[in-house]
């Protein structure tokens, strides 16, 4: 009914500058989304404070009905990354909404391997939340960096170690081109040293099956695994 009339501006902001569309995109109802939609005078590239659009809200929210809606639109960015630079799929693969990550991922004008302003990438993030399914489906395409290193220097495969995420793990162990030895800048830790710091006993285990990695590789504290695990009180590691 608001929308019939002349004198409703549907593209007026609040104070945080999100737009009605914004909202309800948000909230997931593609009715909503679509009344709006239909109007040529509906701008859905508007930002609100953060610059997240609309589209980037309903990704992180994991409403995949409403991102099609949105990709199905012309006028559309599907790859506007917001103030930190995460892009809706970093968005999505940050949540571990897998129905929306494919979505995006199916569109040519979507970048995979975007990285925010601490440098991290969709994959990055997918990998220190543990979200398997998203990190196998970015892993599909060979433009993703597997040893891409965020701002600390920690690559995925450091994420997924010191947060003993083993089933990421052995996903990104099974590409080629990973480097499974990558220390990083602040503590000069491998994968191995962080899921040994972390008594992460199964990323250990698996790290330890990797032809090339160096069981006794040293720490800028000069700590080894071992040490690392006998100071924590690892008993099994």
């Amino acid at each position: 009914m608001l929308l019939q009339r002349n004198d409703v501006n549907p593209n007026t902001a609040d104070h945080d500058g999100r737009t009605p569309l914004s909202w309800a995109a948000e909230y997931g109802d593609d009715r909503v989304v679509r009344i709006p939609g239909e109007r040529g005078d509906v701008n859905p590239n508007i930002a609100d404070c953060n610059d997240q659009t609309p589209l980037a809200w309903a990704a992180e929210s994991g409403h995949s009905g409403v991102v099609r809606l949105f990709l199905e639109r012309n006028n559309i960015d599907p790859d506007r990354a917001d103030y930190c630079g995460r892009t809706p799929l970093s968005m999505a693969a940050l949540r571990g909404h897998e129905g929306v990550v494919k979505i995006l991922l199916e569109r040519d004008d979507v970048n995979p391997d975007t990285a925010d302003i601490n440098k991290e990438t969709p994959l990055s993030v997918a990998a220190l939340k543990g979200h398997e399914g998203v990190v196998r489906m970015l892993l599909e395409r060979n433009s993703v960096n597997t040893n891409g290193a965020c701002t600390s220097g920690m690559t995925p495969l450091s994420l997924a170690a010191e947060n003993g995420h083993e089933g990421v793990l052995r996903r990104l162990l099974e590409r080629n081109d990973i480097n499974p030895s990558i220390a990083d800048i602040d503590f000069d830790r491998t994968p191995l040293l962080w899921a040994a710091w972390n008594a992460k006993e199964g990323a250990v285990r698996i790290l330890l099956g990797r032809n090339g990695i160096n069981p006794e590789t040293r720490d800028r504290c000069g700590q080894t695994p071992l040490c690392w695990a006998a100071r924590n009180g690892s008993r099994r590691l």
